[in-house]
């Protein structure tokens, strides 16, 4: 057993199983309630995000008087907005971990479902050889793998004469991810207006290549999720809808309107009506 496996993957599916055993032997119950279990235990590591992006809403302003007062010397204003930084106790790089833990926590969930509860042989087999001894399946046991509409150990997909479609997990865990993704540009938002208004080239690269990924990362979810197991988008779904809560949250925004203001869907004036 690789050091991955045993750190990850084990704790993992050992966690997924207790969560099964306690919800009724249903494996969608299970994957839902340890998805929510593992954002909620993973908090204290996100939080500095969390506190960077509030200051960063605070602060916004500020910043890009900054920018504007420094425009023709990008070196005087990377210098004097590190200092900022420093200064109101603002980390840019935090928004890094989130992103670097759900990745590592997805590619575990992947293994676990694609070498175990998908994989070839025996579902409760192999299940077993990774389980700590009492939450070990007897040999008459099952796996009850069906939850709702699904196969968690099949893609969530479905055909229309020879076209490939995704199913509503998998769009919707797309689409999560979507305003998660859309949140957290939220605070490069004022970066783009900025270089609007700034000659360097290399600002205006920065911001189209964020705004890129904002938008290719969620059609990438949905072409990658159509082949394996739908249990991993319906993970997907639910961490990437309490993300964007608490991105939510981070950012106060209390009302569909400010929503739809922070997603840019709805425009707003100098005096700050809607458009």
């Amino acid at each position: 057993m690789n050091i991955f496996t045993l750190l990850l993957t084990q704790p993992l599916i050992n966690g997924l199983i207790f969560f099964y055993r306690i919800l009724g032997n249903n494996m969608g119950l299970a994957i839902i309630g340890f998805s929510i279990f593992l954002r909620f235990a993973l908090n204290p590591l996100t939080k500095p995000y969390m506190e960077s992006m509030q200051r960063m809403k605070k602060y916004s302003y500020d910043l890009e008087k900054l920018k504007k007062k420094h425009a023709k010397d990008k070196l005087k204003f990377t210098q004097a907005q590190a200092d900022f930084y420093k200064q109101k106790g603002i980390n840019p790089g935090a928004g890094c971990l989130p992103y670097l833990l759900q990745i590592v926590v997805l590619i575990a969930f992947f293994n676990v479902f694609t070498k175990t509860i998908s994989g070839a042989g025996e579902i409760t087999a192999n299940v077993n050889k990774l389980l700590y001894n009492p939450l070990k399946f007897d040999q008459s046991e099952t796996l009850n793998t069906n939850f709702l509409y699904l196969d968690i150990t099949k893609p969530d997909s479905f055909n229309i004469g020879s076209l490939k479609l995704p199913g509503p997990i998998l769009f919707m865990s797309a689409f999560a991810q979507l305003i998660s993704s859309l949140l957290i540009s939220r605070q490069g938002g004022l970066e783009a207006r900025v270089a609007k208004k700034t000659p360097e080239t290399s600002d205006d690269f920065q911001v189209a290549m964020q705004r890129s990924m904002t938008y290719t990362f969620p059609i990438f979810t949905i072409l990658i999720g159509m082949r394996f197991a739908s249990g991993l988008a319906l993970y997907w779904l639910v961490f990437s809808l309490l993300q964007a809560y608490q991105q939510a949250r981070a950012l106060e925004i209390k009302s569909l309107e400010s929503l739809l203001k922070a997603l840019n869907l709805v425009k707003s004036d100098a005096n700050g009506k809607d458009k």
